[in-house]
């Protein structure tokens, strides 16, 4: 979920993927400034929280990384729902991990929030001459599917930061759309769960609050 209150986004963000793509290495990138060489497989999830400043507005990043091995996957729901954002991550090396991308993008079309903001990351982007899936190709995919795309590296820190600055950014567009009309609303007053929500609720919800003006 999303909330805001005195230009402050507080956000839930989850990361998915095939084991190895590399999303604890983009989080710990994110959060910490650091990459390893050699990062253990993630058990279940793993929490981390991240501020970041966004223009004139702070965002909260509440990140849960997932574990990518099969066996967890049924434990997944319990991370991705509610959430305001995700980040798919892939490893461009590797077929079978956009293939797997593609298939975590339709569980989400399907059971996730339908608000999400959803970014989708190649990732291992210093391995071009191991490449086997061009940006190109997830390009397409991405604008097809309603997302959008940058091709990442935890090792050098490429579009790291940018990835999250634009869902921050896509997040706080989506909050002023919604909470901010003529001069008798101002996102500053208010504390709504936006991520939770459809944006016909968020309307009902601003009309509702004009009335008791």
């Amino acid at each position: 979920m999303a909330s805001m209150g005195h230009n402050n986004l507080n956000a839930k963000l989850v990361l998915l993927g095939d084991m190895g793509a590399g999303k604890s290495s983009l989080v710990l990138r994110f959060v910490k400034g650091q990459f390893l060489e050699f990062q253990e497989s993630t058990i279940g999830a793993a929490f981390f929280s991240q501020t970041l400043a966004v223009n004139d507005a702070t965002v909260k990043f509440e990140i849960w990384d997932t574990a990518g091995q099969e066996r967890y996957h049924s434990l997944a729901p319990m991370y991705y729902r509610g959430a305001a954002a995700a980040i798919i991550v892939y490893d461009i090396t590797s077929t079978d991990s956009f293939s797997r991308a593609k298939k975590w993008v339709q569980e989400l079309q399907k059971q996730g929030n339908p608000n999400m903001v959803v970014a989708l990351a190649g990732n291992k982007a210093d391995l071009e001459d191991k490449r086997k899936v061009t940006a190109e190709e997830a390009q397409l995919y991405a604008e097809e599917n309603g997302l959008f795309f940058k091709e990442t590296s935890a090792k050098t820190a490429a579009n790291v930061n940018d990835i999250f600055y634009e869902i921050g950014r896509l997040l706080l567009h989506v909050t002023e759309q919604y909470l901010v009309s003529d001069n008798t609303m101002l996102q500053l007053e208010l504390d709504f769960p936006v991520g939770e929500s459809t944006f016909s609720s968020i309307v009902v919800f601003c009309k509702e609050a004009r009335a008791l003006k």
